[in-house]
C-alpha cells in the first residue's frame, strides 16, 4: 500500500471502451502513471485504405516523465498490437508474462527497435513496484496462455483490472484462475475494478474449451477428405486442439499462413504448444499425402480478402486450393463488424461444395466470460468503484446491469468514453473532465498522416470518382498559355462522354477569358470560378 493515506488517484482509457479492440487504460498514482496494455484495432469499412488503428498516447508523450511502464495482461493483438508504435515515442519498460513477450519480440523486431525495449518479464505470482506504485498479478483463463489480471495497490484500496478472462473448471492446460487470489485481493479491499464486458450480454456460463476439443476431434474422426481449419493465429489452446486431433487420427499438419506459422514456432519453442516433430509437413508436401492423411491450419476466421483461407476458396493461392471434397472447420465467431466478410467465406465455400463446419456446431468457445462468471468476478473482487470497460456501449451498460444485480451502488458504477478521467481522493470518486483520445490511423508505414479530412476525401473519391482540369496560364496577363485539359478518374467513361467532356473544356475556356475581361487575376478566385 502507499504511504500517502490521501495520494490522488486517476484511472481512464485511451482506447477498448465504446469499442472492441484497441485497448488500453491509464492508472495514475500521484506521479506514477501506469498503462495497462497498448492494443490495436482493425479498421472499420468507412476507413478506407487504414490497415490498422491505434489509440491517440498524445497524453501519454506530454507526460512521459511520470510514465512508469506498460503492463500487458495477454498477447492478442486488441492488446500488443499497438506497442511497436507507442515505444517508439515512449520508450519505457514494458512487463509481461513468457508467452506475452515471445510474441511482442517478435514484433518489436519487425519495427526494428528490439534492441533499444526494455522487456521485464514477469508471471502469476510476481510482486514488483513500479515507480513507486506496488504492483501484483494473478492468473486467469483465457484463449491464449499466460493471461494476468493486474493489482495496483494504494492507500485507498486496490484498483484492479481483470484483463480478458472467463471461468474454466477446465482448461487445456491445466492452469486454472487463481480464485483464492481474487478472493484475498477482495477481502483486503479493491477501491476500483475495471472488468472485461464483451460476454456481459450472454446468459450463464462460456464453453470449456475442452469442450471445443471434443468437437473438433469428432470433426477429425468422421472425415474421411482433406481437413482445414481456420482460427484466429494467437488462440495457442485452440490450435493445441487441433494438434491433439490430427495426432488421434494419424493427420500429417500443415501451416499457412506467416502470423499462423509465427505464433506456432513461439509458442512450441517457449513451450505452451505440444506436438512432435514429425506431425508438421511443409505446404509444398500437402500433395504427396492422401486426402485421409492430412490437414491444414491456416488463418481467414474473419474473411480477410487477403488472408490464405479466402485465397485458398478463389483458387488464388499458390499451393492449396478448396475443393468439393473438403471439410472447412472454422473454428472463431466473427469480431463484431466482420459478420459480413466472414458470410461472406461461408458462402463462397458453399459454392465450391465443400462441407463447413462453423457457428454452434461445438467447434468454439468464446475466451470471455458471460454473465455468470462476470458476477463471480464481481463478488470475489467487492470493489466500492465499478468501471465496465472492453466492450462496445450496450455491453458496458450490460455489465453495469450486472454489477448492480449483486450489490454494487448503482452512483458508484461509472460507464466511461474514452479519455473520460475518473479521479479518487480519499476513497471517493469523481469524474474530473477529459484527456486528449481518439485514433491513430495506420496507413501502410504512415503513422497518423490519414485524418478526417484525407478519410472524407477518399469516401468522396470511392463514390464520385475525380475531374481535374489543367490549365497553363500567362502570369503578367492571364492568356491561357496551354489547356485547358480535363483528366477524369471513375467519373465518366471518356470514349462514350467526349462530348461532355469538350462541353466542360468550353465553359472553362469562357470562365477564363471572362476572369481576365473583368480582371479577376487572383489565382484563389479564378479556382472558385473554374470549380
Amino acid at each position: 500500500m502507499s504511504k500517502q493515506p490521501s495520494e490522488t488517484i486517476r484511472v481512464f482509457a485511451l482506447g477498448g471502451v465504446g469499442e472492441i479492440g484497441k485497448n488500453m487504460y491509464v492508472i495514475e498514482v500521484d506521479d506514477d502513471i501506469l498503462v495497462v496494455d497498448s492494443g490495436l484495432m482493425f479498421p472499420d469499412d468507412d476507413m478506407l485504405g487504414v490497415d490498422i488503428v491505434i489509440p491517440d498516447v498524445s497524453y501519454l508523450v506530454e507526460q512521459k516523465e511520470r510514465v512508469r511502464g506498460i503492463i500487458l495482461t495477454h498477447g492478442h493483438e486488441d492488446h500488443i498490437g499497438g506497442l511497436s508504435y507507442v515505444l517508439q515515442k515512449l520508450n519505457v519498460p514494458v512487463y509481461g508474462t513468457k508467452l506475452t513477450l515471445g510474441l511482442v519480440e517478435e514484433k518489436l523486431k519487425e519495427a526494428g527497435i528490439l534492441r533499444s525495449a526494455k522487456l521485464r518479464l514477469v508471471d502469476a505470482n510476481s510482486r514488483l513496484k513500479i515507480g513507486s506504485t506496488k504492483v501484483s498479478f494473478f492468473r486467469t483463463n483465457h484463449s491464449i496462455p499466460d493471461s494476468v489480471g493486474v493489482c495496483i495497490d494504494t492507500s485507498q484500496g486496490a484498483i484492479v483490472h481483470t484483463g480478458d478472462f472467463k471461468f474454466d473448471q477446465t482448461p487445456v492446460d491445466g492452469k486454472q484462475a487463481d480464485i483464492g487470489k481474487m478472493a484475498a485481493i477482495g477481502h483486503r479491499g479493491v477501491l476500483c475494478l475495471l472488468s472485461d464486458s464483451t460476454n456481459a450480454e450472454r446468459p450463464g456460463m462460456t464453453r470449456s474449451e475442452s469442450e471445443v476439443g471434443q468437437g473438433i476431434f469428432e470433426v477429425f474422426d468422421r472425415t474421411e477428405g482433406r481437413i482445414i481449419v481456420t482460427t484466429f493465429a494467437s488462440n495457442v489452446h485452440r490450435i493445441q486442439q487441433v494438434i491433439q486431433a490430427a495426432i488421434s487420427t494419424k493427420r500429417k499438419l500443415a501451416i499457412v499462413g506467416k502470423s499462423m506459422v509465427r505464433v506456432i514456432t513461439i509458442a512450441k519453442k517457449l513451450g505452451y504448444l505440444e506436438a512432435p516433430d514429425d506431425l508438421f509437413i511443409e505446404i509444398d508436401e500437402v500433395s504427396k499425402y492422401g486426402d485421409h492423411q492430412v490437414a491444414i491450419i491456416t488463418t481467414g476466421s474473419q474473411g480477410e480478402p487477403m488472408s490464405a483461407l479466402t485465397r485458398m476458396a478463389k483458387g488464388a493461392h499458390r499451393q492449396i486450393t478448396i475443393s468439393a471434397s473438403d471439410t472447412v472447420i472454422i473454428a472463431a465467431t466473427p469480431i463484431p463488424g466482420n459478420e459480413k466478410s466472414v458470410s461472406a467465406i461461408i458462402d463462397m465455400l458453399h459454392r465450391i461444395g465443400a462441407n463447413v463446419v462453423f457457428g454452434s456446431s461445438r467447434v468454439h468457445a468464446s475466451g470471455h466470460g458471460s454473465q455468470e462468471e462476470l458476477k463471480l468476478m464481481l463478488n470475489l473482487m467487492r470493489p466500492t468503484y465499478f468501471l465496465p470497460i472492453h466492450g462496445e456501449y450496450r455491453m458496458q451498460h450490460a455489465h453495469r446491469e450486472l454489477a448492480i444485480g449483486v450489490g454494487v451502488k448503482k452512483e458508484n458504477i461509472h460507464i466511461i468514453d474514452k479519455g473520460e478521467v475518473v479521479e479518487f481522493v480519499n476513497g471517493q470518486a469523481r469524474r474530473a473532465g477529459k484527456v486528449p483520445s481518439g485514433n491513430v490511423l495506420i496507413d501502410g508505414l504512415g503513422v497518423g498522416d490519414v485524418g478526417n479530412i484525407v478519410l472524407r476525401d477518399r469516401r468522396l473519391l470511392s463514390k464520385d470518382g475525380i475531374l481535374v482540369v489543367v490549365v497553363t496560364l500567362n502570369k503578367e496577363n492571364g492568356a491561357i498559355i496551354s489547356g485547358p485539359n480535363i483528366i477524369s478518374r471513375g467519373f465518366v467513361y471518356v470514349r462514350e462522354s467526349e462530348q461532355l467532356l469538350e462541353k466542360a473544356n468550353v465553359l472553362v475556356s469562357e470562365t477564363l477569358d471572362k476572369c481576365v475581361t473583368e480582371n479577376v487575376n487572383e489565382w484563389s478566385s479564378m479556382k472558385s470560378n473554374i470549380r
